[in-house]
C-alpha cells in the first residue's frame, strides 16, 4: 500500500514499473494526472491514483486483455528517446519542438534526432515518374550506404540525409541540390524569401510525433533488417491513409465547401451531413495542437476560419488544418500539404528506424484468435 499522499515522478514510475517517458505519456493521455510540485519543473502524482493505475494494469495482464489493449490508442507499446508529448507540448530529445522550429532547419532537426552529422554530397537523380509521391519514391534505388552493416557516423549520416533529399526530389520532381531543403522547396515553388521561413518551420514541426501509425510501421519494417529506404517506403504507405497524413485531402475538401462570405452558415450546413470537421480535435492535445498554433500564427486566413469552427464545435485545429492553411496562403500546388508532411516526417521515420535497429529486436505482436474452432486432425 502506498502511504505517501504524493509521489515524485521517479517514485511513481517505479511503482508502475515503467520508464519516466512512459509516465509522461500516461499523463498526456489522461491516464494519470500530474500536480504542481515544489518548483515549476517538478510534478507530483497522487499516490492513490498511482496505486489504482498499477492495480488496473496488473488486472489486465491476462493474455487476451493484453493483446486487445497493446495497440489501443494512447497506450505506449515501445520505449523511445526521440519525442515526448507532455502537458500539451511536445519535445524533440528534451527540447521544446515548437521553440526549436522557430529557428532550426530540417537538417538541424535530423542531426538532433539521428545523433548523426547530416552533411554529404548530393547525388544526381533523374526525376522519377509516378502519379503519387509514394510511387515516385518507391521506384528509387536501395540505399546501401545505410545498410545494417554501416556504423561509421559520417557515412551513415550522409546516406540518411541523401534519402531525405531524394524524397524532396520526388516531391518537387527535380534533382536534389545542396541548399537547405526548405530553400529548395521555396525555389521550386517560387515562394518569396520572406515566406520561405514558413516552409522551414512547417517541415521541422512535422519531423516526428512519437509512435503514430506511420512511425510504428517504419519500426516494424526496420526491425526485420530491411534498408532505411524500405522503411521510409513503409512510412509513406501508412501516411497515405485518410486517417493519417492524407487527412489533408479531407481538409482541402472541407475548405472548398466553405463560403467565406458566410462561413458559419456553410459550416453548419457541412455539419448536417458530417459528424466532424476534418483537421480539428486531437486526442493528445485537448487544449489545442501546438503545431497548428505555431503555423496559424502567421496565416491570418486560416486563423479566421479556425476561430469560427472553434466557436461552433468547441474543437481546435490540428497539424493537418495548419498545413492546408499554409498551402492555400502561399498558393502552393494541390497536394503540397501532404508532401510537406511526408518530407518533414521522413526525418522522424529514419530516426525511429535507426533507434529500432539499435535494439536488435524483431517486432512481432501476437494475435488473439477469434475464428472458427480449431479442429484437431490427430
Amino acid at each position: 500500500m502506498l502511504i505517501n499522499m504524493y509521489l515524485s515522478a521517479k517514485d511513481a514510475a517505479a511503482a508502475l514499473v515503467i520508464s519516466l517517458p512512459t509516465l509522461y505519456a500516461y499523463v498526456s493521455r489522461g491516464m494519470l494526472r500530474a500536480h504542481p510540485g515544489a518548483t515549476p519543473r517538478e510534478s507530483r502524482y497522487e499516490a492513490a491514483a498511482v496505486e489504482r493505475l498499477a492495480h488496473e494494469r496488473s488486472r489486465s495482464r491476462r493474455p487476451k486483455e493484453v493483446a486487445r489493449a497493446a495497440l489501443d490508442f494512447g497506450l505506449p507499446v515501445l520505449e523511445s528517446a526521440l519525442t515526448a508529448i507532455h502537458a500539451g507540448r511536445f519535445f524533440y530529445r528534451g527540447r521544446d519542438a515548437v521553440s526549436f522550429a522557430m529557428r532550426a532547419t530540417l537538417e538541424e532537426t535530423a542531426a538532433l534526432l539521428w545523433n548523426l552529422p547530416t552533411s554529404g554530397e548530393t547525388s544526381p537523380m533523374t526525376p522519377p515518374a509516378g502519379d503519387t509521391l509514394l510511387a515516385r519514391f518507391a521506384a528509387g534505388p536501395e540505399d546501401e550506404s545505410t545498410g545494417t552493416w554501416m556504423i561509421e557516423p559520417e557515412r551513415l549520416g550522409a546516406g540518411c540525409i541523401a534519402i531525405v533529399r531524394r524524397l524532396a526530389g520526388c516531391l518537387l520532381q527535380q534533382a536534389p541540390i545542396a541548399a537547405p531543403l526548405h530553400e529548395q522547396c521555396a525555389q521550386a515553388w517560387n515562394i518569396p524569401a520572406d515566406h520561405g521561413d514558413l516552409l522551414r518551420m512547417a517541415l521541422v514541426l512535422c519531423a516526428d510525433h512519437e509512435l503514430n501509425a506511420s512511425s510504428f510501421t517504419v519500426r516494424c519494417v526496420a526491425s526485420t533488417g530491411a534498408t532505411l529506404h524500405a522503411a521510409v517506403v513503409g512510412g509513406l504507405a501508412a501516411l497515405s491513409g485518410p486517417r493519417h497524413g492524407n487527412m489533408t485531402a479531407r481538409v482541402e475538401a472541407f475548405w472548398d465547401a466553405i463560403d467565406f462570405a458566410r462561413p458559419e452558415k456553410s459550416l453548419r450546413t457541412w455539419l448536417t451531413t458530417s459528424e466532424d470537421v476534418p483537421g480539428f480535435g486531437h486526442p493528445l492535445y485537448p487544449h489545442g495542437d501546438p503545431r497548428a498554433s505555431a503555423l496559424l500564427g502567421s496565416l491570418p486566413h486560416g486563423t479566421e476560419l479556425a476561430k469560427v469552427i472553434e466557436q461552433v464545435t468547441g474543437r481546435k485545429p490540428n497539424l493537418d488544418f495548419g498545413l492546408v492553411a499554409l498551402r492555400r496562403q502561399l498558393n502552393l500546388p494541390h497536394g503540397t500539404a501532404f508532401g510537406l508532411f511526408a518530407l518533414g516526417r521522413s526525418v522522424g521515420w529514419i530516426a525511429h528506424a535507426l533507434e529500432q535497429r539499435a535494439t536488435g529486436q524483431l517486432i512481432r505482436p501476437r494475435a488473439v484468435y477469434v475464428g472458427p474452432d480449431v479442429v484437431s486432425t490427430s
